[in-house]
């Protein structure tokens, strides 16, 4: 799976394949890539679930696609970092070959990543169903207004809130928009779920940090008007009054392979931990 107009990608893809073709395994690439390596089957997205892993070429948004393409069919995803922050995908470049052949024969990490289950019940009787690896956002699409939003957790009321809009984000996530509203950094082998109001109109409307069984629901107040419901940044939805959101922790997590760097040591690298300022 490939990052689009990335001139690393495509050069990365075709030795990757040969490696593997010549080992005698046999290769898939996503028809929605546009790419057409030699040896390699072309196969639609939908049809990419039963892999014995599948390689995302890009940053952390191709690992996010990769993730919805085969994360519910236990499939592990190896992430090759050709985007900026890199916080997913473990590996450089210049260590795929060797990452992929050490997957390959069982010798490369892999963790389980819990995963966000976000439905959406509209007021019609319509239900949509998202999952992400990082978070599920509410809130205003193109007018700065403030978002009026109840939240329950397991049907026990919590609050009313009145902000810029509110985040629940995964362990994985905490790191991305969760941390930068001042949301709490889970380490990826908690359980457990954040939820984080943004600006909240109020000092004393904290972050939680809720467990991973738990179900967190939004309903909008009725004076609340072009509310939007994203998911993993990629999928948004409308969220008008009358409308429910229910989050909870998806029953198949991502099974990610990892780098030779630990969690903190990408922490301090990518966030700048621990760097003093200059005298």
């Amino acid at each position: 799976m490939l990052k689009p107009d990335t001139a690393e990608a495509e050069p990365l893809l075709t030795e990757l394949v040969a490696s593997l073709v010549a080992s005698g395994h046999a290769v898939v690439v996503a028809g929605e890539d546009r790419v057409a390596p030699q040896g390699a089957e072309i196969v639609a997205e939908a049809r990419m679930g039963a892999l014995d892993l599948l390689v995302a070429l890009g940053g952390d948004g191709t690992l996010l696609r990769a993730s919805r393409v085969v994360a519910d069919s236990g499939t592990p995803v190896l992430g090759v970092n050709l985007g900026q922050l890199g916080f997913l995908a473990g590996f450089a470049p210049e260590e795929a070959g060797a990452a992929l052949a050490d997957a390959l024969a069982g010798k490369l990490k892999v963790e389980d990543r819990s995963r966000l289950a976000v439905t959406m019940r509209r007021r019609t009787g319509e239900v949509l169903t998202r999952t992400a690896i990082n978070d599920a956002v509410v809130h205003q699409g193109a007018m700065a207004r403030i978002v009026h939003a109840g939240a329950w957790i397991d049907d026990a009321f919590v609050a009313d809130y009145r902000a810029d809009g509110l985040i629940v984000s995964t362990p994985t996530g905490s790191t991305a928009y969760n941390m930068a509203a001042g949301g709490p950094i889970l380490t990826p082998g908690a359980q457990g779920m954040t939820l984080t109001p943004i600006c909240a109109h109020s000092l004393t409307n904290r972050p939680l940090v809720v467990p991973a069984s738990a179900v967190i629901r939004f309903e909008l107040g009725s004076g609340s008007r072009d509310v939007v419901l994203t998911v993993d940044g990629q999928w948004a939805v409308p969220f008008s009054h009358g409308d429910r959101v229910e989050i909870t922790t998806a029953p198949h997590p991502l099974r990610l392979y990892t780098g030779p760097r630990s969690y903190f040591d990408v922490m301090r690298d990518k966030l700048h931990w621990g760097l003093r300022g200059a005298r």
